[in-house]
């Protein structure tokens, strides 16, 4: 399929700077984006590389359309406008209605004619699979689960028991939720399990990763809110409760019980501790550890940058005399008094 500048420009209303006509069939980077792809420039950070691309139409501010001697595209924000026409390149096979021959159904469970059953699937007592939705080869749906309207589970996918997604959410494989929370109680040096008789509950819209795990709840259901985007590798303890729209990234680990809001960002290797809660519209850098609850919206950090190895040995040396360091202060300004 291809696309002249003025069509897309037309589809998503933006400004077409340049020839009109100008046709692309695919998108790529401005550094490597032949005259038959469309690139986009949104960090200033790669705004020299505009002057050499061969790209035949690049999405850009207004601000950056002088520098641009080809075709351009303007837009209020070309990384959304881009994200928007490169869906339009994206090339996936629909998955045929029906449920394959080596697939396992349950005589209680409840498939739409229209959904897509993969094979050597697994569906469990009483589940429900609704219009559209896919399920992807060697994936595993426990008791009592509900897949919404048009959700794609990949491949691998597990939902062990009392999943419920809602509509268009989509589970990339390896991805298991529902497995147990981490409940534990002591009795006379032994550890014994808590029952986990909750369930996950996530919202219409969400993308969730590879191997993303997200645990039941022990009473109450665990709950990921509409359109939340999970990266890859990311733990999420039993009743945690994400808002719409936050975003979380790769190698996030969330205790259990912790809310958090609205609009939120927790970049990689963020860790947050359990039974706290996170106000709407926070953005937590990466390698941060949040030990106490926020409560003002804004941007959080912690941790120590990488710096050469023998200036991180001699920082580490003096962070261990600091409390000695602080003694003698101490001594010092009593002294004085």
């Amino acid at each position: 399929m291809r696309y002249s500048a003025a069509a897309l420009a037309e589809r998503f209303g933006l400004t077409v700077h340049g020839p009109a006509d100008t046709e692309v069939g695919g998108v790529g980077t401005l550094a490597a984006a032949t005259a038959d792809q469309l690139a986009f420039l949104s960090n200033p950070r790669y705004r020299p590389q505009l002057a050499d691309t061969r790209a035949g139409i690049v999405v850009l501010r207004e601000g950056d359309a002088a520098a641009h001697s080809g075709t351009a595209l303007i837009a209020r924000d070309p990384y959304v406008a881009y994200a928007r026409i490169a869906a339009l390149f994206e090339a996936r096979a629909a998955a045929p209605a029906g449920i394959h021959p080596s697939a396992v159904v349950d005589t209680s469970a409840q498939i739409d004619p229209t959904a897509s059953i993969g094979p050597h699937v697994s569906i469990g007592a009483r589940s429900v699979v609704g219009a559209g939705a896919t399920i992807g080869a060697g994936c595993v749906i426990g008791e009592d689960c509900i897949v919404g309207d048009g959700s794609r589970l990949v491949a691998r996918v597990t939902l062990v028991a009392r999943v419920r997604l809602g509509k268009r959410v989509t589970l990339h494989p390896g991805a298991v939720l529902g497995a147990d929370g981490f409940g534990l109680a002591m009795d006379d040096g032994h550890w014994i399990n808590v029952p986990q008789l909750g369930g996950v509950v996530i919202g219409d819209d969400c993308d969730i990763g590879a191997n993303t795990t997200i645990d039941r709840g022990a009473l109450d259901d665990t709950v990921i809110e509409e359109d939340v985007r999970l990266d890859n590798l990311i733990q999420i303890g039993h009743n945690v409760r994400i808002g719409a729209h936050t975003a979380v990234a790769g190698c996030v680990g969330i205790a259990g019980s912790t809310r958090i809001g609205r609009y939120c960002l927790l970049a990689g290797k963020v860790g947050v501790a359990g039974h706290l809660e996170i106000c709407d519209k926070v953005v937590v850098h990466a390698m941060t550890m949040v030990s106490a609850s926020i409560t003002e919206p804004g941007e959080y950090s912690a941790g120590i940058p990488a710096q050469p190895t023998r200036e991180w040995r001699k920082n580490a040396v003096r962070i261990r005399q600091l409390d000695s360091l602080a003694r003698r202060i101490t001594a010092l300004g009593k002294g004085e008094e």
